[in-house]
């Protein structure tokens, strides 16, 4: 008898074992997959016409010129201009004195964080409503044309959208399961994401909200509250020195009238996937974390315009994650409810259809305002050494800092104005 007991007993709790296992291995694979397969999908189209072909527009040419400058350099450039991107700058100069190269370096930042921030998505739509919408998510935020745009961008926004997705990621968190290190993981990503591009602030007012009509409980509100002033603490400086600089941002007049109607229009389908109801899972919903972050940075960069023209839509490039999260949602719920397999991807095949010429176009030349590859290319064919060169305005100097070759025998008129005996535009 005591043999039969004993032999119950070792036996017994194996079952319970196998089954707790397999349960965790299932959850790890089915957040593998939520995740691997928006972020290669990202991946893939951030590679594709990487290059465009062999094409640079302004913005990046100066990312290309100040990443190639030592530390020291460009914080004194960053005490005059542009002082807000000089933390982006710092991380580009130290990755090509890591790999050197030239466009595909420049870029593949860009692609490779974008890919990160798809899969955050992917994972947010999975734990607030369910697997297959959170692969929708991620597939919806990877199609985005003006996501695609800014995945082939030597630009800082594809990082910040990355930071703030995974940012959002631990706030999730951090109510599910009240710790102190999850809050600081929240905070510095947030702080990261700050530094990197000062209206990712916006995204904390997002979250505040979130908080808010979930309903969480008041230590969570009290740690997010204390989070949320650190990170202030920390963007105060850059905030501070920053705004004297100002005048970088006068070009920006009223909305762009391209850039307004597509910010209506997500924020629209949004709203109407978030009047639907969804698979709640969890203390936050997925429209209560959805809605703000997708309509709260762009609204209140149009409520500023009246006092400051700030509305582009590439500062608030992170608003697409609540955009993608909601339409993910609201594609599962439909094909729940409504739409037959046979239809499914009758719809699907015809989303594809419609967004792959925008696609194709992005990766033109023409689809940025200017090249400064091709500029450069143009002056060293039509000049001859000695002759003059004038920038109208001087500020357009930058469209051939990119090749410093394309200029070296030229004579720049502005500077020779200032110092006589200056001959070309390699003087300065």
């Amino acid at each position: 008898m005591e043999f039969e007991i004993s032999t119950i007993r070792e036996q017994a709790p194996q079952p319970a074992k196998a089954v707790l296992f397999s349960s965790g291995r299932t959850r790890f694979r089915t957040k593998a997959f939520v995740a691997i397969v928006p972020m290669t999908v990202t991946f893939t189209l951030g590679l594709w016409g990487i290059r465009r072909q062999n094409s640079m527009w302004g913005d990046e040419s100066v990312t290309y010129q100040l990443a190639h400058r030592d530390l020291t350099q460009i914080w004194r450039t960053a005490q005059h201009v542009d002082l807000v991107h000089a933390f982006y700058y710092a991380i580009m100069h130290e990755i090509y004195g890591l790999v050197g190269g030239g466009l595909l370096t420049l870029r593949l930042p860009s692609v490779l964080a974008m890919s990160a921030a798809a899969a955050g998505v992917g994972l947010l739509g999975l734990r607030l409503a369910g697997i297959r919408a959170g692969l929708l998510a991620g597939l919806v935020f990877a199609l985005v044309p003006q996501i695609q745009q800014y995945t082939q961008e030597g630009r800082s926004y594809a990082m910040v959208c990355a930071l703030v997705t995974w940012a959002t990621y631990a706030l999730v968190a951090c109510v599910v399961r009240h710790t102190r290190w999850r809050w600081t993981a929240y905070g510095t990503t947030m702080l990261l994401a700050c530094l990197l591009h000062e209206f990712a602030v916006f995204a904390l007012a997002a979250h505040g909200i979130t908080l808010l009509v979930s309903g969480v409980p008041r230590p969570a509100l009290r740690a997010w509250s204390v989070t949320v002033a650190c990170i202030v603490v920390g963007l105060l400086p850059l905030a501070i020195r920053s705004s004297g600089e100002s005048g970088q941002v006068s070009w920006i007049a009223w909305p762009d009238p391209v850039q307004l109607l597509g910010f209506l229009a997500m924020v629209t389908v949004g709203m109407r996937c978030a009047r639907r109801p969804m698979n709640v899972r969890g203390s936050i919903q997925l429209p209560a974390l959805a809605l703000p972050i997708l309509v709260l940075p762009g609204l209140l960069l149009l409520l500023l315009s009246p006092v400051k023209p700030l509305f582009v839509d590439r500062y608030v490039l992170y608003s697409s994650i609540g955009f993608a999260l909601l339409l993910g949602a609201g594609i599962d719920r439909f094909h729940r409810r409504q739409l037959s397999s046979r239809t499914s991807w009758v719809v699907a095949l015809a989303v594809l259809a419609a967004l792959l010429p925008p696609s194709l176009y992005l990766r033109t030349p023409q689809s940025r305002h200017d090249d400064v590859i091709a500029i450069g290319n143009a002056v060293r064919h039509a000049a001859r050494p000695g002759d003059g060169l004038l920038y109208l305005p001087g500020r357009h100097r930058v469209w051939t800092g990119a090749n410093p070759e394309d200029t070296r025998f030229l004579t720049d008129l502005a500077l020779v104005s200032r110092d006589p005996d200056c001959v070309t535009s390699s003087c300065y």
